[in-house]
């Protein structure tokens, strides 16, 4: 497999990003001597490692931006033909114990979602996987209202899981961000607060952006 070092510019990256707009996930492939999967069934991650690779995103697993050295966090967009996401964006893990001393401010999902690369790609269903093409890239930051959005969800779903509540929490809650099972398998389990402060055994939760919210950013950006 190709490995591409990372950017050390915005400027840099964008040129990556342009060069790749219009490919479809098996020419990248090819391009990188990247394997790839019949379906995304068993390698939901491939897509996102395929560009990550591309790009020469370096941050691996670490809740930091994709693209340390300049801050930016990759996230691909799957679309239909019309344009719409097809699915909610994983952001990051969701912390269910010591929350001591953790605020908005120094908080994974304000680090990852400061400035994002959108890289939408026409993923619709009957496409095979190989063939679904690339999009053009953009920059986004959130605008003042957009991150207090995120906020008043980030806070109000991190409170429930300080108050032992986190069984209470479900895909409804949040107006632009919610909280999700992430887990292999049922028996995936990690601890988390309980009610009364005890320790109780759950499944690892994700932060997800919902779909209206991912639709407004491509909406701002395409529609101008």
């Amino acid at each position: 497999m190709s490995f591409v070092t990372p950017p050390h510019s915005v400027a840099e990256l964008m040129q990556r990003v342009d060069n790749i707009a219009g490919l479809t996930l098996g020419e990248l492939a090819e391009q990188l001597s990247f394997k790839t999967p019949q379906d995304l069934l068993r390698e939901k991650g491939w897509v996102g490692q395929l560009v990550e690779a591309a790009l020469g995103a370096s941050a691996g697993s670490k809740p930091i931006p994709d693209f340390e050295y300049i801050g930016v966090e990759l996230k691909t967009l799957p679309i239909s033909y019309h344009g719409k996401p097809l699915e909610t964006t994983y952001v990051s893990v969701v912390p269910l114990t010591q929350l001591t001393g953790l605020t908005w401010y120094n908080s994974t999902v304000k680090k990852k979602l400061s400035h994002v690369l959108w890289l939408p790609i026409l993923a619709e269903r009957d496409i095979p996987v190989v063939e679904r093409v690339i999009g053009q890239g953009f920059l986004w930051q959130p605008s003042p209202v957009q991150e207090q959005q995120i906020r008043r969800d980030w806070e109000e779903q991190i409170e429930l899981i300080a108050t032992g509540n986190v069984d209470q929490i479900s895909g409804h809650l949040g107006e632009v961000m919610q909280i999700r099972p992430k887990a292999a398998n049922a028996k995936a389990l990690t601890d988390a607060i309980g009610p009364n402060g005890k320790c109780i055994q759950t499944l690892p939760r994700g932060f997800y952006l919902k779909t209206n919210f991912t639709q407004s950013i491509l909406a701002q950006e395409f529609s101008a």
